[in-house]
């Protein structure tokens, strides 16, 4: 046990503040890849060290006893002011905070907390908000673990959801929200979060964000966070705090890192929203190790080049497949069919991504037969890595899914998912159309 005598419950411990940032030139904004390289870091606090050391400590010293103390009364609230520093690791460190002043810039956000994983990261989002007899409003599909963690662990004290498809129009969502409210005072609680996953996992199915807001804002009122997984599309092809959500979430193991070799999750949007989730994350742990923040950083400085070389691939790939007699359908952004998705995403993103479902003649037998034949497709869960990879949902990541619930969800026997990574395009059609000999 620490002996910080800190009531983190309540109290989130405060960050260092950091030196003022250049973050326009003549008036002209800089955009996200120019601050990726220096923002947040001052080398002169580092002996000069161009990019940012890897701090691998468990405590900071103070300057002085006096300044112990001060930093405490801060804290606590014995001293008005607050306190402003790093005290221990559990709580913050100088990498998690450039990472986190990094990110919010894609986002556009106030502030941004990083996490072990992206499910800690929606895990101890959750938590913050919610208490007993509580409801928790969320889209569908959601990611497996995220669905399962509402449904069979957030129920043992006494939370319940109410769930709709991505696709719900505004009349559909009034009706959603009406009846979470009126299940959350049956249950003498609230309506905490409206939780979303847009794309979701793994049909690529949109939410209209816009949407949720107005059906919140007339039926909840704004106390109620909207929350949004962008894990598939994020933070190059869509940003959500600008149509409406409160909250970003990421699994930054995807595209942020975009090499397979870490696994951390984050989320982002307004102070007065991050601090009840950094509050509870100081209590639990659960913070981004430096190692791994230090790798994002470095992730951070491509992620734009790799995102746009894998969104150009996929658009390669999928022409290529959408034409070949094997496959029965694509779940595609860059290759909708209705109305309602177009439009979402005509309003909602930037680009189409580069993880997408492709629907084969058959079943599970000529998925299998598929995947299998691979030569340069990697047979993984996982997406947005440099690396292609493939898999099977309704036998892998969501066969913990109810098979009927999978079947409203169209996450079919049918359905691969792939992720198309920066291999030159041409290979990898090869490679598929090979693969799809075996079908």
């Amino acid at each position: 046990m620490t002996d910080i005598p800190v009531d983190a419950t309540d109290t989130p411990t405060p960050r260092r503040k950091p030196k003022p940032e250049r973050t326009e030139i003549g008036g002209r904004p800089l955009k996200p890849s120019t601050l990726m390289m220096g923002h947040g870091y001052d080398p002169a606090l580092s002996e000069g060290s161009l990019k940012a050391p890897i701090f691998l400590t468990s405590t900071f010293a103070f300057e002085s006893a006096a300044a112990g103390k001060r930093h405490f009364e801060g804290i606590t609230g014995k001293r008005e002011g607050g306190a402003e520093g790093l005290v221990y690791s559990r709580f913050n460190g100088p990498n998690q905070e450039i990472l986190e002043d990094r990110l919010a810039i894609w986002d556009g956000a106030e502030d941004a907390l990083t996490f072990s994983s992206g499910m800690t990261a929606i895990c101890i989002l959750m938590m913050a908000y919610v208490s007993q007899g509580d409801v928790i409003v969320h889209s569908g599909p959601l990611y497996a673990a995220s669905e399962g963690f509402v449904a069979k662990v957030l129920s043992k004290f006494g939370v319940t959801y109410v769930d709709f498809p991505a696709g719900a129009t505004r009349e559909e969502l009034d009706e959603v929200l009406k009846r979470a409210k009126k299940q959350a005072g049956e249950n003498g609680g609230k309506v905490a979060m409206i939780y979303l996953e847009s794309p979701g996992n793994p049909t690529n199915a949109l939410v209209d964000v816009e949407a949720v807001k107005e059906a919140r804002d007339a039926n909840l009122g704004k106390p109620c966070p909207i929350a949004i997984d962008n894990t598939f599309l994020g933070p190059l092809w869509q940003r959500p705090l600008e149509h409406g959500a409160d909250i970003v979430a990421y699994s930054l193991t995807k595209y942020v890192g975009g090499h397979s070799d870490l696994v951390a999750g984050s989320i982002a949007g307004a102070k007065k929203w991050m601090d009840p989730v950094r509050a509870l994350r100081n209590t639990m742990g659960g913070i981004v190790d430096p190692n791994t923040a230090w790798m994002l950083l470095r992730s951070l400085e491509t992620v734009e080049l790799r995102m746009q070389r894998a969104g150009e691939n996929a658009a390669k790939v999928c022409v290529f497949l959408k034409s070949h007699p094997k496959v029965t359908g694509l779940g595609y952004l860059g290759d909708i069919q209705d109305a309602r998705q177009q439009d979402i995403y005509d309003r909602h993103c930037l680009g189409a991504g580069s993880t997408f479902s492709v629907f084969l003649q058959g079943g599970e037998a000529e998925c299998f037969r598929f995947l299998d034949n691979l030569q340069i497709a990697k047979l993984a869960v996982s997406l947005g890595g440099t690396e292609t990879l493939a898999s099977h949902p309704a036998s892998m990541t969501h066969l913990s899914v109810p098979d009927e619930r999978k079947a409203a969800l169209g996450i079919t026997d049918s359905l691969v998912r792939i992720s198309v990574g920066i291999e030159d395009p041409d290979d990898l059609i090869a490679d598929f159309a090979q693969a799809l000999e075996h079908v």
